[in-house]
């Protein structure tokens, strides 16, 4: 297809303004580490939603939308609806203990959890694994999806369309390695702006095509094919679906909707929080800002987002019947191509760019700051100064783009990516949420919980291999999740708890105990841990509520909306009630209290290196006291001192 020179003109000033933009924030990256990787911790909590919804936008995403709608209907698009209940759970009862956390990365907070060698081993490993190999496999999908893309729009060779894929990965890498995670947020903001006008302005003009003749003409054309496109809700026990629905058996059902949120590791919907999810916790002004910018992007992410995509994909359905299994995703590709006029084509194709460069920057600095934090400081060069960690930041995040621009030649499958990734966290997301609360997991659980389901997903290969069958994911993956279950619970009933000078620290600093008692006292947080269910239920209900309501206010199905959006109402009411029993709102009666403070909310400040040092101090002198309490001394600081195996006994 051929550009004209507006369509020209608009890629050309959109790449110079996010260059523009992501650059002015070197000097603002470039104090610390801290700076680079969190924006000095200080980031408005929209600002962080809008983050956190730009990255999880890739450029595979409207197409991977398109092809479940084209195969499944509507109620395809459950297979990621279902993560909703993992993310307001991560909302309401991990985003505040991220940020007090006080944490760089996410596994860094494995060493202040854990004690000992074990916890070293276990944190330089998933640095590795989390920063390097899942994270390029995740660049190298979205690298792939983009060149899918550009080889349908333009005609290009596949080996043409890696080279313009390459020039835009570069130009990501670029204001990601100067801009830190500040100038990330902000070019994401910009970015998630002009990706849903571009998505917006393809629904518009696709729906109003002659061919479809607008929702009238969209929904009798579908309703005379098969009018099951347009339901809501998976047929349940029918595995074949009832036409083109989604249509789950039991087993699948329970694999999808029961456990999939809970049980599995999932860039972006990790149980728990963790990733750039996390990151973007952490780098908030206040608790209270984390939980606000993590419900924004729940409820963005499943309501403002797919139902432009949606549209699109029930209108390909029509335009394109006879697109081959597998390429029904491409429909999406001809809609651009075939109904955008001159102008909008450019704009859509900066959509897409701002999608694929949103989540690009992204990885790229949230996997530069693992290999920085968790493996170079931490085990290779740890006093050097704060410019030195800053400039190995920026040449990891030229590392992690030549390792993702290679292993995007390999990865032939963006499905088969995905099940790999999701089969090899089955099992591990029940101990990623338990260690916030249950004192008893120790650093065995999560290493038995990381390497179980790879050593059982081997065994299953095994038997598809030597039987000739398939085992069907959702079998994989409720017995993936039980085996891995089973392992971590044996294995943390065998071994030792961790000791008091690691617990009592950290129920201190991230639940607000104060007599080091964690295993009765779980702190004034924990206290309103009634509240923050309510909270996460009329979160749930509301969600969805929007979510159809939406839906059906755009196929004229305005009975039902009217219900939905009395449901929405109610739901909304209920939400800011617990929430504000919860301690998420209002005012403090006694600010000056620490356990006031947790109980009711009260933004905590930004603590500085030396008021990190004086609480350091008081920390071992509440441990000097626990100690003397239990006539037993523990090692004064159990992962510095790399204490022989034999204090784990």
């Amino acid at each position: 297809m051929e550009l004209t020179s507006l369509d020209w003109g608009i890629i050309i000033g959109f790449l110079v303004l996010i260059l523009s933009v992501g650059i002015s924030y070197t000097r603002q990256a470039s104090k610390d580490m801290e700076s680079f990787f969190l924006g000095g911790r200080n980031m408005h909590w929209l600002l962080a939603g809008i983050s956190m919804v730009a990255t999880t936008f890739a450029a595979d995403t409207p197409l991977a939308v398109a092809e479940i709608v084209s195969g499944s209907g509507i109620a395809g698009n459950w297979l990621w609806w279902n993560f909703l209940a993992g993310g307001m759970l991560t909302t309401f009862f991990f985003a505040r203990l991220w940020q007090r956390s006080g944490v760089l990365t996410e596994v860094e907070l494995i060493e202040l959890r854990y004690a000992g060698k074990p916890a070293q081993f276990l944190r330089a490993f998933k640095a590795v694994y989390l920063g390097v190999l899942m994270n390029v496999i995740v660049i190298a999908w979205v690298n792939v999806a983009l060149q899918s893309l550009l080889v349908v729009f333009f005609d290009l060779s596949e080996t043409v369309a890696l080279l313009y894929t390459g020039v835009a990965m570069v130009l990501a890498a670029t204001y990601a390695s100067f801009s830190g995670l500040i100038g990330v947020a902000v070019t994401d903001a910009i970015q998630f702006v002009v990706a849903m006008i571009g998505c917006v302005a393809l629904a518009y003009f696709v729906l109003n095509a002659p061919e479809i003749g607008g929702i009238t003409g969209l929904k009798e054309q579908l309703e005379f094919q098969n009018p099951n496109i347009l339901n809501f809700l998976p047929s349940i026990g029918n595995a074949g679906g009832t036409g083109t629905t989604l249509g789950l058996t039991v087993v699948g059902f329970l694999a999808y909707a029961g456990c999939q949120w809970w049980a599995c590791w999932y860039p972006g919907a990790e149980p728990g929080g963790g990733g750039y999810i996390a990151q973007r916790m952490m780098s908030t002004r206040s608790d209270k800002d984390a939980v606000y910018a993590t419900l924004f992007f729940q409820v963005a992410h499943y309501c403002i987002r797919p139902w432009a995509w949606i549209i699109v994909g029930l209108a390909a359905v029509i335009l394109y019947p006879d697109l081959a299994a597998g390429d029904e995703k491409l429909g999406y590709v001809y809609a651009m191509r075939d109904f955008l006029p001159s102008g909008w084509r450019g704009l859509l194709l900066v959509a897409f760019l701002a999608a694929y460069m949103s989540t690009i920057s992204t990885q790229l600095n949230w996997g530069a700051g693992y290999l920085v934090n968790d493996v170079y400081k931490r085990f290779w060069m740890k006093d050097g100064e704060a410019q030195h960690y800053v400039f190995v930041s920026r040449i990891s995040t030229v590392i992690l783009m030549i390792l993702g621009l290679l292993i995007s030649t390999r990865v032939q499958s963006i499905s088969g990516a995905w099940g790999f990734i999701i089969q090899a966290g089955a099992g591990l997301g029940l101990v990623l949420i338990l260690r916030w609360y249950w004192w008893r997991i120790n650093v065995w659980s999560e290493i038995s919980a990381t390497i179980a389901p790879f050593f059982f997903t081997g065994l299953i290969w095994w038997y598809e291999y030597q039987y000739a069958t398939t085992v069907e994911l959702p079998i994989a993956l409720i017995t993936t999740t039980l085996f891995t279950t089973c392992v971590w619970l044996l294995v943390t009933f065998l071994t030792k708890p961790e000791p008091a000078s690691i617990l009592v620290p950290f129920w201190q600093k991230v639940h607000g105990v104060k007599d080091g008692n964690y295993k009765v006292n779980s702190g004034a947080f924990a206290k309103n841990l009634k509240y923050l269910a309510a909270c996460w239920l009329s979160a749930i209900v509301m969600t969805y509520s929007i979510l159809f309501l939406t839906g059906k206010l755009l196929l004229q199905e305005y009975g039902t909306g009217f219900s939905l959006l009395l449901l929405a109402m109610l739901s909304l009411y209920f939400l800011n009630y617990f929430m504000e029993k919860a301690g998420l709102f209002g005012q403090n009666e006694a600010p000056l209290a620490l356990d006031s403070v947790l109980d009711s909310g009260e933004n905590l400040p930004i603590k500085t290196t030396a008021d990190q040092e004086e609480d350091s101090a008081i920390d071992h002198l509440d441990e000097s006291a626990v100690s003397k309490k239990d006539n037993k001394k523990p090692p004064t600081n159990q992962n510095d001192d790399f204490p022989d195996m034999e204090d784990f006994n």
